[in-house]
Order: C-alpha cells, then sequence, then structure tokens
C-alpha cells in the first residue's frame, strides 16, 4: 500500500493526450461543425472549385479560398465573420490556432517554397 502511495503521483505525471494537436486540427478541418473545410479549401487548404453554373453573364465559377499563406490573425476573423458563401463555424481561438498549426504542417514544403521564392525576389 505504501509503494502505490509512491507510484501515485508518477501516475498522474504520467497522462498523455487522448490526441495530438496535429491531430485535434486534422479532425477539426475535416468536420468542424458538419461542413468540412477541406470541401471548399480544398485537402491542404489550396482552395478549390465549389461549383460552376451559368446564369446572365455567362459560366461563372465559385470557388474557395486559398488559405494556406493565411496568418492566423486573418484565420480566427474569417471563420468569426459572416460571409456570403462560408457558413459561420463558431470555433474558439484555439481550435482556429489548431487548424492553422494542421495546415501548417500539411504545407510545410509549400510554405518554405513560397519563403524562398520571396526572399529570391528582393
Amino acid at each position: 500500500m505504501r509503494l502505490l502511495w509512491l507510484l501515485f503521483p508518477l501516475l498522474l505525471s504520467g497522462q498523455e493526450d487522448f490526441i495530438s494537436h496535429y491531430e485535434y486540427g486534422e479532425m477539426l478541418y475535416a468536420n468542424p461543425r458538419g461542413v468540412s473545410c477541406s470541401q471548399c479549401h480544398g485537402k491542404v487548404g489550396e482552395g478549390t472549385t465549389i461549383v460552376e453554373y451559368r446564369d446572365i453573364h455567362g459560366l461563372e465559377t465559385l470557388k474557395g479560398s486559398d488559405i494556406r499563406q493565411d496568418t492566423l490573425a486573418s484565420m480566427i476573423h474569417a471563420v468569426n465573420s459572416y460571409h456570403k458563401v462560408m457558413p459561420r463555424y463558431y470555433l474558439t481561438d484555439e481550435e482556429v490556432k489548431a487548424i492553422y498549426d494542421y495546415l501548417h504542417v500539411k504545407n510545410e514544403k509549400y510554405l518554405e517554397h513560397c519563403r524562398d521564392s520571396n526572399t529570391s525576389k528582393k
């Protein structure tokens, strides 16, 4: 019994999260509140065509924006604002940060290439 009391603090400090921060961001991106971000913003945030239609102006295309280079602040603002097409998700800042971090891991090579391109232009 005495040994159990000595090991008890170790048991408390050894707890791990149920899912990682990356997995949490991946889960939220896939289905934050019933509508997947990827349906409009693509598998890794690159943007995708939502629908093409014809009206009096001819062929029109509705596209989801490329969010791979968005800042965390702009993502938080976008998710918590009203848009003509995008639903309002009511995500917390921590949930948006998890999505933001997930996208940055998924797009690490793309973002590195963009940074290299911007520095070579200067």
